[in-house]
């Protein structure tokens, strides 16, 4: 009974905004306040796309409303208890997201009004009281919450040096891992609402892996020619692809087989043998030395030839003792799948995919899934 009382009062508490946000749209007043509750409204009913093409276009015409809109968004996900309403929120933060560069006012508004403690997407404190599956829905949401918040954390990469790759990777596997964590179960996975912002999410680890691939490939070419610290690094995200490889397939796999995005989208996802880490761990481990104050690093193999072959490499390794027969065999997998260029943006952002309607976001036409 008391469970049924909370039901009927949080619905009774959303419906009351929805008529206010009708009411004073009737009357000619408008703000962002009653837009957001419009573009949120607790029913299955997408968002609309003219709510974020005026969200979009407001943020372009006049960067300050982006902190208005930071607050309403808090004001709005943190008070509700409506899992309807929250999947909305985090629905409609998630397409503007994707339609903004990663140095936006917006991100910069929300890492602010996130530093001064006003939201927190992880933890994420949100609790459903508006469903007989409340469980379900209120893990999604969490984890949905989570995944947006890694996304605020990404960093702009501009020139894509070598130690720069090596930070943008892990922030790379930590989306993808987020994505893999938005699993929904029981009734919230046959949920309509769920499943649309699950190919949002689905779409955006295509992104991301395909982005992470080409990087990655990049950085075994050139192995040899960062210092050891910096070796280690990459070896240490190679080693973890390995086994993120397999779950993203599975994940996939799971998500092809529910219908959700067409098969035509999903990318190829390289599985990386363990036999191949082992190899390149006992390649590497004689492969750079430390100078005697140890804080200078240099590779054994001096590499002046960007163009050099890693056949050259290996043979050249093996006239040192500690090589073994191992290194003959061994192998990189590094440039073969289906390469994306969409990934890459000047202005990191592993949702970025411009809007053709709003403002200064001009829609990139060879990008198929629009918002």
């Amino acid at each position: 009974m008391q469970r049924r009382f909370r039901q009927v009062c949080s619905a009774l508490k959303e419906q009351s905004h929805v008529r206010y946000a009708k009411i004073a749209s009737a009357g000619g007043y408008s703000n962002m306040n009653t837009m957001m509750i419009k573009a949120t409204t607790p029913d299955d009913v997408p968002i609309q796309d003219k709510y974020i093409e005026y969200f979009l276009t407001l943020f372009s015409l006049s960067p300050s409303s982006c902190h208005s809109f930071a607050i309403t968004f808090t004001r709005r996900f943190g008070t509700t208890r409506s899992w309807r309403v929250a999947l909305k929120c985090l629905i409609l933060l998630h397409r503007l997201l994707r339609s903004v560069p990663g140095n936006s006012p917006l991100s910069e508004q929300l890492l602010w009004i996130r530093s001064n403690g006003l939201i927190s997407l992880h933890p994420c404190h949100f609790r459903d009281t508006c469903s007989s599956s409340s469980h379900s829905y209120t893990n999604f949401i969490r984890s949905y919450a989570h995944l947006l918040d890694v996304m605020l954390d990404s960093t702009d990469f501009e020139d894509q040096q070598q130690e720069q790759v090596l930070e943008l990777l892990p922030q790379l596997q930590s989306v993808i891992d987020r994505a893999m964590d938005c699993f929904p179960v029981g009734l919230a996975a046959q949920s309509f609402m769920v499943q649309s912002a699950m190919k949002l999410i689905i779409r955006d680890s295509f992104v991301c892996y395909t982005r992470f691939r080409k990087e990655m490939a990049a950085v075994l070419d050139n192995l040899l020619q960062v210092p050891y610290r910096s070796c280690i690094a990459a070896f240490n995200i190679y080693k973890k692809a390995s086994v993120q490889s397999n779950q993203l397939y599975e994940f996939h796999e799971w998500c092809r087989a529910k219908g959700l995005c067409g098969s035509y989208e999903y990318p190829l996802v390289d599985p990386i043998p363990h036999i191949q880490i082992k190899a390149l761990e006992t390649f590497l481990s004689g492969m750079w030395e430390l100078t005697e104050d140890e804080e200078e690093e240099k590779p054994l193999i001096d590499v002046e030839d960007d163009q050099v072959s890693w056949e050259t490499l290996l043979e050249t390794s093996v006239t040192f003792p500690h090589q073994n027969d191992m290194m003959s065999s061994f192998f990189f997998s590094s440039g073969h799948g289906h390469e994306d260029e969409q990934a890459a943006a000047s202005s990191y952002n592993p949702f970025y995919q411009p809007n053709e309607h709003c403002g200064s976001f001009p829609r990139n036409p060879s990008y198929p899934w629009g918002l």
